[in-house]
């Protein structure tokens, strides 16, 4: 393949990518978008990478998650180096080891490096950095045909990152894949076909630093009326309703770290009461992440009864790249599977659960009204301040659309929307954005 005389690298292409755990079904596939245009370039002598992916949502899926408010999508992904410590690596780290000649310059001075042959299909190569483990199978023309990993994943645990490499054409005597699939959690997430390689390029286009770490989270809480609060300060919000003798989160998203902070913002607004449940709006995996860390604390799951199974053998699954509270003290998780409504009430207080019947961005996507406030607790359906060119995009007007179609059908009284996104609006905005 010309492994040692390949320094630098770049290559373009088009094709397809799978928005990561957006599926409209928890057993269904991920929705797939158009990549317009990819561009990656490599320094293996700075073991270096800059991505750059174009997607198109020009034809969005009918069903499924992923970002309906714009037409088109830039992203770009760098990695300058790799860590001193294998504990500091993280996924574009490990993007970069996967390519086929990443990987074969990792196995060619890593002393862990083991070779054994298969019968009739050429050899299994494996090798370790740290706690992150490398298998790649080269086919019987000496050619890198995969290579396989495992990342920590929130919901998935240890989660495999497959990726395929097939139609090598040789480029200057060093041979390279024109087609690469990647598959995340069985899923695919990459089908990407070559339009262009260069090969030792003579000027390298610089590469951006590895990004700064992130910054501690930050909860702000947000009291909206006596015993609830929208705890907000980040990307992602979640509802605390407070019960006579407990409290209850409304939505647990991205991962543990939210969590975490969430959680203490709840000890500090609400002493002394436990969270009995934490209602999850959707399995979709930035708002079911966090969901583990509120078992731990003994927290009961309220979900739509879609998602029983799916947690069931997510959870099963090994977690030792990250092990999380709930992995550290194993205890039984407990479900409440909603189909149409579910109701938590006592003399205090009443939250009302409700299945979104026909949304387009989740089968089993549930809201919440408290009927004595007229509030709302709404995630992804309706967004505050998304607007594009004074309006909603068309398929986040459609997911809106829906949402007043089950709030008219249930007969629901709103005057205040407390969105999964954004801050909290009156309800005539949403009915404005929609026009209604």
């Amino acid at each position: 393949m010309g492994t040692n005389n390949l320094n630098a690298i770049r290559y373009s292409g088009s094709g397809t990518s799978g928005v990561f755990g957006q599926n409209h079904s928890p057993h269904g596939e991920w929705p797939v978008l158009i990549i317009k245009r990819y561009t990656r370039t490599i320094d293996y002598a700075a073991w270096s990478s800059n991505e750059e992916v174009v997607r198109t949502y020009e034809n969005p899926p009918s069903k499924g998650g992923g970002a309906p408010f714009l037409n088109e999508q830039k992203q770009t992904n760098s990695v300058a180096g790799l860590p001193s410590s294998p504990d500091a690596m993280d996924d574009r780290h490990l993007q970069l080891l996967v390519t086929p000649h990443g990987f074969l310059k990792q196995m060619l001075t890593n002393s862990t490096t083991t070779v054994k042959k298969v019968k009739g299909a050429g050899s299994e190569i494996s090798f370790s950095i740290g706690k992150f483990r490398f298998v790649g199978m080269i086919n019987k023309q000496g050619l890198v045909a995969k290579v396989s990993t495992w990342t920590a994943n929130p919901v998935l645990g240890d989660m495999l990152i497959e990726t395929l490499y097939s139609d090598y054409k040789d480029y200057q005597g060093i041979k390279f894949p024109g087609h690469t699939i990647q598959n995340m959690g069985g899923h695919m997430v990459l089908n990407l076909t070559l339009s262009g390689v260069e090969t030792n390029l003579s000027i390298m286009p610089p590469i951006a630093g590895a990004a700064a770490h992130p910054s501690a989270v930050q909860v702000e809480s947000k009291m909206l009326t006596k015993g609830v609060w929208l705890l907000g300060g980040g990307s992602h919000n979640s509802l605390l309703v407070e019960f006579g003798d407990y409290v209850t989160v409304l939505d647990a998203p991205l991962n543990e770290a939210r969590s975490l902070a969430v959680i203490a913002e709840v000890k500090k607004l609400v002493p002394e009461k436990p969270i009995r449940y934490v209602v999850n709006s959707h399995h979709h995996f930035d708002h079911s992440g966090g969901l583990r860390t509120y078992v731990a604390e003994g927290a009961a799951v309220i979900t739509s009864d879609i998602n029983l199974i799916f947690y069931d053998q997510a959870w099963r699954a090994p977690r030792t790249l990250s092990p999380d509270k709930l992995t550290q003290n194993p205890r039984e998780a407990t479900f409440i599977g909603v189909d149409d409504k579910y109701i938590l009430a006592d003399e205090t207080q009443t939250l009302e659960l409700y299945h979104n019947l026909g949304s387009n961005h989740n089968a089993g996507m549930l809201f919440g009204y408290l009927r004595k406030d007229k509030i709302l607790f709404v995630v992804d359906e309706y967004s505050p301040g998304r607007l594009v060119n004074g309006a909603l995009p068309p398929v986040a007007k459609g997911f809106a659309d829906t949402l007043d179609l089950n709030l008219l059908r249930l007969n629901l009284d709103v005057v205040t929307i407390a969105p999964g996104h954004g801050s909290v609006v009156p309800f005539s905005e949403m009915l404005n954005d929609i026009g209604r």
